[in-house]
């Protein structure tokens, strides 16, 4: 599956409002879906650049031999979910931001770990 395909089909997920893939060591976007207005995907894009490589540096300081699957902060009205890619050496990330009266957390991180398996680099 495509980058374009795959962000569309995130889109899909119930209650989503913006998805993007993200390069994880310069932050930029390689492509989305969604946002407007009310989320700015690349803005947000970038700010959860830093999440990841912090999550990392504090895993790497406490010695655990483990990758990241997914990252979820969790606001009043919104999900926001970041799935790692683990594809040869990429440091790439799924950002999906749902709104949480329409969501399921659950059925939506199982959907992206999909998209993420599905995606073609």
């Amino acid at each position: 599956m495509d980058i374009e395909t795959a962000l569309k089909e995130a889109m899909t997920i119930d209650g989503a409002i913006g998805a993007s893939l993200v390069d994880g060591e310069s932050g930029m976007m390689l492509g989305s879906a969604g946002g407007g207005r009310d989320l700015d995907l690349e803005v947000a894009s970038a700010g959860n650049t830093e999440v990841v490589r912090a999550k990392a540096r504090t895993i790497g300081a406490l010695g655990i031999a483990e990758e990241i699957e997914d990252i979820l902060i969790t606001l009043d009205g919104q999900y926001h979910l970041i799935r790692l890619l683990h594809h040869g050496g990429n440091q790439l990330f799924f950002y999906l931001a749902l709104d949480r009266s329409r969501a399921n957390l659950a059925l939506a991180r199982l959907s992206l770990r999909g998209l993420a398996r599905a995606l073609d680099l």
